[in-house]
């Protein structure tokens, strides 16, 4: 009697968990609209934290990436997992640093040839600002799409957006051309007033 009263107590508690959680409201996926982001160009500080993968023809490679934009400048820290193999690369106007971590530090004043050098792939770091924001470069012409837009021979699709800051901002995004594809993943941002979402 007492092994089918539990029984009996552990079903309907399953079936009242299960029932419970079907009442809990999801947050739909917030989709990328290409409209009234333009506010987001005057963004003085942002900051992210999260994963990337680049992918050429020949070759590819993963890592852990935090961005930091201040007024200027730009600095961009990737690391392999437990921070092994980190890299520095600091952009301030037409010249960038990569410091690698071992003393080696190279400065060049042509950024994306250099970074190109590095690791064997083309990638626009000076674009890259704006689209990791979800922005086109204000500079140069873009064509909208469903989910991103065209610009300087890259797509730029937003899979998924994400809230910080009252501010929809990308979560999942893909940057690619015919030779180069770029994955990133933020897991967290912070805006302006230094808070994470």
């Amino acid at each position: 009697m007492l092994r089918w009263n539990a029984r009996r107590f552990l079903v309907i508690s399953l079936a009242l968990l299960v029932s419970a959680c079907s009442l809990v409201s999801v947050e739909p996926d917030l989709r990328y609209a290409g409209g009234g982001r333009d506010h987001l160009y005057d963004l003085k500080q942002w900051s992210f934290e999260g994963r990337l993968a680049l992918t050429g023809q020949k070759d590819s490679w993963s890592a852990n990436i935090s961005w930091d934009h201040q007024p200027g400048s730009e600095s961009i820290k990737l690391s392999g997992p437990l921070g092994q193999g980190t890299v520095l690369i600091k952009l301030a106007g037409h010249m960038v640093t990569i410091d690698h971590g071992d003393g080696q530090v190279e400065t060049s004043s042509d950024p994306e040839q250099f970074v190109n050098q590095q690791i064997g792939m083309f990638v626009p770091l000076r674009s890259l600002r704006y689209w990791v924001i979800g922005l086109p470069e204000p500079s140069k012409a873009f064509e909208a799409t469903a989910d991103g837009f065209k610009q300087a021979g890259w797509l730029n699709e937003y899979k998924q957006m994400q809230l910080a800051n009252k501010e929809s901002m990308p979560r999942k995004m893909t940057v690619m051309n015919e030779q180069v594809k770029v994955k990133l993943i933020i897991d967290q941002w912070k805006l302006d007033n230094g808070r994470a979402y």
